[in-house]
């Protein structure tokens, strides 16, 4: 007996109108309403109106993030990247949806357009990841018994502070514009430099108000290992990161 997939990609009720959304991305008739530029090794949080498009760019070249969301009225509704990752795969693109988590399942999220490359890295590598979590300073002082508190984890949680929300609330994460996968023998989590350039970017529609938030990662574009033996700075890697928000007609 073959493998069976978690669910039913025919099944009506998970279906997207791609249409729709290709419409979405091709319009010229919107108009932007924030624009924001994410310091190097910062965070981030903003809320996006059920309606709105929004666009993460890369605006000075390779650069990771992860990101997190939450229903901007009701924040015990949050991102879910464990179902979202049954649902849409182990790594998304454009017309994947993320899910929030239970008791709701909704989609709170549609990517509407991407310009990072779909296709597998020789080692099996993809982008936009749902495999791992964030960087945070318990694993930095399990691995290296080190004190840190620059990473993603404390990132978001000062981002989301200004919203009553705490590192509580912080939780498994997109990793936007990172490569990673899993080794074909050992099935252990690896990651690969980003391929990002200048101007890339991945866009999503709203679907509820949201409560979105970012850590530009201090890791950079993570062509620099920053634990274990090997590590090395990787903060001349590490590039500002844009947030652009689009009113649509």
């Amino acid at each position: 007996m073959g493998a069976r997939l978690y669910h039913d990609p025919d099944n009506p009720r998970l279906a997207v109108d791609r249409a729709f959304y290709r419409r979405l991305a091709e319009t010229d008739r919107r108009t932007r309403v924030e624009k924001v530029v994410v310091p190097i090794r910062t965070g981030r949080a903003w809320p996006v109106r059920q309606g709105q498009l929004c666009r993460i760019v890369t605006i000075e070249g390779p650069q990771v993030c992860d990101f997190n969301a939450w229903n901007l009225h009701n924040p015990r509704e949050r991102f879910w990247a464990a179902r979202t990752r049954q649902f849409q795969g182990a790594h998304v693109t454009t017309y994947d949806r993320l899910w929030s988590c239970l008791p709701y399942l909704r989609p709170i999220v549609t990517i509407t357009d991407d310009t990072l490359p779909t296709e597998p890295t020789p080692d099996g590598g993809r982008c936009h990841d749902l495999l791992g979590s964030r960087c945070d300073p318990y694993l930095v002082k399990l691995m290296d018994g080190r004190e840190f508190n620059r990473t993603c984890h404390n990132n978001l949680a000062r981002a989301i502070a200004p919203y009553h929300l705490t590192e509580f609330d912080v939780h498994d994460v997109l990793n936007i514009f990172q490569i990673t996968g899993l080794d074909r023998v050992h099935e252990i989590y690896f990651t690969e430099p980003s391929p990002a350039k200048q101007g890339d970017f991945f866009e999503f529609f709203a679907e509820i108000d949201l409560l979105c938030a970012i850590s530009n990662c201090p890791g950079g574009d993570l062509s620099i290992p920053s634990r274990g033996p090997n590590r090395g700075d990787p903060l001349p890697t590490c590039k500002p990161l844009g947030i652009e928000v689009y009113d649509v007609d």
